[in-house]
C-alpha cells in the first residue's frame, strides 16, 4: 500500500498545478475549479491499480476535463459549445502577424488571457492543453475524445481568433 501510494504521488500528483490550471479555464472560477481537482484526485487515486501507463499527466488531465464537464452540465452550463469543426469562425489572418508568434510574444499579457476566455470553448480547451500544459496533439486527442486532426484544426483556429482578436484590441488602442 506504502509503495502504490508513492508511485501515485510520483505519477499523478506532481501535475496537480496542471489539473487545477485546466479545472481553472473550465470552471472559471478559483472554488469550482478547486472543488473539482480534489473530487478528481479522489477517482484518481481510487482508479490508479488500473492505470496501465507511463505519464500521468494526460490520464489526470483527461479524469479533470470529464469531471469539469459534468459539474457544468449539473449547473446549466457547458463547457464546450457545440460546434461545426469544419464551418468557419469568421476568423481569418488576412495577412497579420502570424498569430502563433502572437500568442507566444504576449503569453502573459491580461490582453491574451481575456482573448482565450472569450473564445469558444473548444478552442480554449486545446489552446490550455497545448500551449500552457505543454500536451502533444494525442494526448489532447485521448483527453477530449476526438481524431488528432481535429485537435491540429482546432487549434490553428484558436490561434487565428487569437491573433485576430488581439490584433484588433491593438487597433482600437491606436489614436
Amino acid at each position: 500500500m506504502r509503495d502504490e501510494r508513492r508511485l501515485f504521488e510520483w505519477v499523478v500528483m506532481r501535475h496537480l498545478d496542471a489539473a487545477y490550471n485546466l479545472a481553472r479555464w473550465y470552471m472559471r472560477n478559483e472554488h469550482d475549479a478547486e472543488d473539482v481537482v480534489q473530487d478528481s484526485m479522489i477517482k484518481a487515486y481510487q482508479a490508479f491499480p488500473r492505470f496501465e501507463g507511463i505519464d500521468g499527466k494526460p490520464w489526470l488531465l483527461k479524469i479533470v476535463r470529464n469531471g469539469c464537464v459534468r459539474q457544468l452540465e449539473r449547473q446549466g452550463r457547458y463547457p464546450v459549445e457545440t460546434f461545426d469543426d469544419e464551418g468557419t469562425t469568421g476568423a481569418s489572418m488576412g495577412g497579420h502577424t502570424d498569430p502563433e508568434a502572437l500568442f507566444f510574444q504576449n503569453l502573459t499579457n491580461e490582453r491574451v488571457r481575456h482573448a482565450i476566455e472569450a473564445m469558444p470553448g473548444v478552442y480554449r480547451e486545446v489552446v490550455v492543453l497545448r500551449e500552457f500544459e505543454d500536451l502533444s496533439y494525442s494526448e489532447i486527442a485521448a483527453i477530449i475524445n476526438i481524431p488528432a486532426g481535429t485537435v491540429m484544426s482546432r487549434l490553428s483556429r484558436a490561434r487565428a481568433y487569437l491573433a485576430k482578436h488581439l490584433h484588433e484590441d491593438v487597433m482600437e488602442e491606436k489614436p
